[in-house]
């Protein structure tokens, strides 16, 4: 006799069992219901249970669930196909046998739908517990389907299932971060990677169109969370883990090539990134950016329109988008006029007192590092760090003025810097503006480096002795500045304490010509020795 619906689920408060009754009771339940179909009704006080206030009973229940169900698909209990409304199919001319496939069918539906609101607990252990029974419904779904459908000409993969999960994770009120690394061993199964990235994809465009766009930092946090999660094949070899075992034509699955893999992941940042992102989710976007987004997308180039924005946001950003761009520039053979002429603007005197100092230095090193730059744009950028360096802290001309000279090393026709002749009626206005953007304008050669010059007289000492290596003719081996790049004033006061003397040092203005010429006698008297 098929079961009646003689109960439902109550969603106020019930009462709290003790634990251990609780999971005695629980465990009686689901072996009765699997070993006999008249008290499949029972299923309803596992119900009550999982929707307990206290915590352990949750989790049990939400265990009792997962061994329930999970045995109900291997035996394919569950009604396969579209599933009609219970009470047509409860009152209707069914079978028994189909009548009790449909119930059981729906009460897993339910379950279904609460471990899904399970997720959004306020309890960790309730929202990890949920997760992994419904990723345990997954992979037995993906086993033994619940569509009713020619699986030779079809792949099976619960794709409903995985886009609620996602659509659950990626709260727009919750930070799900702690959850969200409980799901990243799921990741590792190269089926389940590809429809996370796809179900990501398809939620970011719905919320982000109904929000019309608009900065929503709690969700926009989740979404970058787990997709920084996502750790991509590189050889197409590599993809051999899968939860779903396909039975037919496997190899012309999505989600077993590489390519597919790797164009779902382009289109899944494409579409986060070309919303405008939190102030503070830019750096960490960049941050990841050459290492674990640009090497696996099919065409990088298309990131240039996130970089542009990024830049704009100013400070420690527009510095790691130029890397960004750089990286496409110099890999990927993108055409950006403009790149230097953005660096050169980053030249402010609030570059010496960042956090980020080192990171630019070691950035801008690296830009400049081709001996193809034309030698107007290395006069540019020479001719302003020698102006900045005239209100730089000790600890930043130590970095600047070694970097100068590399600058002239790197490219000889830029010497004319240091050595330009002058003449008795040339002005002693510097022609070099100062306030120009472009570096093509700021008539940097027509100027000179009398800054250094000027430095030579600093009052700390190093300073001084690093300025006064312009005088003579400089080395052909460049200065590692790596090594001073994170140097703070501290270290450098500490340096020069422990500094030994390295000459005696004379203790009179005036040398004396004669050994004690004048002295005085034990009384005080004045004598001589002559």
């Amino acid at each position: 006799m098929a079961p009646s619906k003689k109960r439902n689920v109550k969603l106020g408060k019930i009462s709290q069992p003790s634990v251990k009754v609780a999971k005695i009771d629980l465990n009686n339940t689901i072996d009765n219901i699997l070993e006999s179909k008249k008290h499949a009704n029972d299923v309803f006080d596992v119900f009550e249970f999982l929707q307990s206030e206290r915590e352990k009973d949750v989790v049990t229940a939400v265990e009792a669930c997962s061994n329930l169900f999970s045995t109900l698909l291997e035996r394919k209990e569950l009604f396969k196909g579209k599933l009609p409304a219970e009470d047509d199919a409860l009152s209707g001319e069914c079978s028994a046998e189909d009548k009790y496939h449909i119930f059981i069918r729906h009460r897993y539906n339910n379950c279904v739908e609460m471990l899904l609101e399970h997720l959004s607990h306020e309890l960790h252990a309730v929202q990890e517990a949920s997760l992994c029974c419904l990723m345990r419904f997954a992979a037995a779904e993906g086993q033994y389907p619940l569509e009713d459908l020619d699986w030779s000409e079809h792949y099976s993969f619960p794709r409903e299932l995985m886009q609620a999960i996602v659509n659950r994770l990626l709260s727009r009120t919750m930070d799900k971060s702690l959850l969200i690394s409980r799901f990243h061993e799921f990741l590792e199964k190269d089926d389940i990677r590809y429809y996370v990235m796809s179900s990501i994809r398809e939620n970011i465009g719905k919320v982000m169109d109904k929000s019309k766009g608009e900065v929503m930092p709690v969700y926009q946090h989740n979404v970058f969370t787990l997709m920084s999660n996502i750790c991509m094949a590189r050889e197409e070899s590599e993809l051999s883990n899968f939860m779903v075992k396909q039975e037919a034509k496997h190899e012309h699955w999505k989600a077993a090539k590489l390519i597919e893999h790797k164009r779902t992941f382009e289109r899944m940042w494409l579409g986060f990134l070309k919303y405008k992102l939190p102030g503070n989710m830019y750096k960490k976007v960049l941050v990841i950016l050459h290492d674990a987004i640009l090497p696996h997308m099919s065409k990088p180039t298309l990131m240039i329109d996130f970089l542009t924005a990024a830049y704009d946001v100013g400070g420690a950003i527009s510095l790691l988008a130029l890397n960004g761009l750089f990286v496409l520039m110099h890999e990927h053979n993108l055409d950006y006029p403009n790149f230097y002429k953005k660096l050169y603007n980053l030249l402010e005197p609030s570059i010496f007192h960042v956090k980020y100092r080192a990171r630019f230095f070691h950035l801008a090193n690296l830009f400049l590092s081709s001996s193809h730059l034309p030698v107007y744009l290395v006069a540019a950028f020479a001719k302003r760090l020698a102006r900045l360096a005239l209100t730089a802290p000790p600890t930043a001309l130590l970095i600047v003025l070694p970097f100068i000279y590399n600058l002239i090393r790197r490219h000889p026709s830029s010497r004319v810097l240091i050595h330009k002749p002058s003449a008795e009626d040339e002005p002693l206005e510097d022609p070099y503006l100062m306030d120009e953007d472009d570096p093509s304008q700021c008539h940097a050669l027509e100027s000179s480096l009398w800054e250094i010059k000027t430095l030579q007289r600093h009052y700390h000492p190093d300073v001084a002795k690093t300025a006064t290596l312009i005088n003579t003719p400089l080395s052909q081996k460049e200065d590692d500045i790596s090594e001073v790049l994170e140097i703070t004033t501290f270290e450098l006061m500490e340096r020069n304490l422990k500094q030994t003397l390295t000459k005696s040092i004379p203790l009179e203005f005036e040398a004396a010509t004669q050994l004690l010429s004048v002295g005085k006698d034990v009384m005080g008297q004045h004598f001589c020795l002559e």
